[in-house]
């Protein structure tokens, strides 16, 4: 297996995939990324081993089967992409993915949100390209939503079903539309949190502790948004708003955070602030 980009998703894919006993081979153009990726990685696993969650002699294995890669591997059974949630660079990635892969490779993208079909159009096999969406942090969550484009085979299907499966994951099955089931939903009460906050109806601690013990949501929705990134929800919610109408437009408040810089975690402040996180 391929997994393209070493960021959060990237990292996690890798890690699951690789935990499922699949040969990983983790791509980025930047070598220090890749580095950087691989020892997050097993820095997680030796932390799923403290919990016991992971035998220790599983970690060693894992950690053999996965190997860094700057030049896009093109002897991968399957491909999952992972790079940041840009149509124009997915175009160029899948594009390019289809001259070096076999003609019998399933290409998948972890898009949460962005149009399958479109991103099968620009190869020469559109039933073998499929979306495979999934949740952070990956090694924790189980569910994997598998998402057809118009020309996506029952067989192409399938396949990202037995992968997902072996990397431990539960899938639905879901039809081209925008947002999906879970990204749908999730940017409406994203967002909803955030007009809360912008109308100063509660603090974002209240708001997060509020749906966390009331609706029994395991994160709040500013701690969810500070973890995925501030710059990836917003993506996400311009693109429904395009597609869906006005129930999605983005808070003012999150427009202004991320022009600030205020990306989550990865930036060391979002709705949070987070001083011991690399900026």
């Amino acid at each position: 297996m391929a997994v393209i980009g070493t960021g959060l998703m990237g990292r996690g894919i890798a890690y699951a995939a690789a935990a499922g006993g699949f040969d990983v081979s983790l791509h980025d153009v930047s070598g220090e990324a890749l580095n950087r990726a691989l020892i997050q990685i097993r820095k997680d696993m030796e932390e799923a081993v403290a919990r016991g969650k992971m035998p220790a002699e599983d970690v060693k294995a894992a950690l053999a089967r996965l190997q860094p890669d700057q030049e896009l591997d093109s002897d991968a059974d399957f491909v999952i992409e992972a790079i940041p949630e840009d149509i124009s660079l997915k175009l160029r990635i899948f594009a390019r993915l289809d001259r070096v892969c076999r003609e019998d490779v399933v290409l998948a993208t972890n898009t949460s949100g962005l149009s399958i079909t479109e991103i099968a159009a620009v190869t020469k096999r559109p039933g073998r390209v499929a979306g495979m969406h999934f949740f952070n942090p990956v090694p924790k969550m189980k569910l994997v939503e598998i998402v057809r484009g118009l020309e996506t085979s029952d067989a192409t299907v399938a396949a990202v079903a037995e992968v997902a499966a072996r990397m431990n994951k539960e899938t639905v099955t879901v039809k081209e539309s925008p947002g999906f089931i879970t990204s749908r939903v999730n940017a409406l009460i994203g967002n909803e949190a955030f007009l809360m906050l912008q109308e100063g109806v509660a603090s974002a601690r209240d708001i997060d502790k509020a749906l966390k013990l009331g609706l029994n949501h395991p994160m709040g929705p500013f701690e969810l948004v500070d973890l995925v990134g501030l710059d990836t929800r917003l993506s996400v919610l311009e693109f429904l708003h395009k597609s869906m109408g006005e129930k999605y437009k983005p808070a003012t408040l999150l427009v202004q955070y991320v022009k600030a810089g205020r990306l989550g975690r990865k930036a060391g402040r979002g709705v949070y602030e987070y001083p011991d996180e690399p900026r």
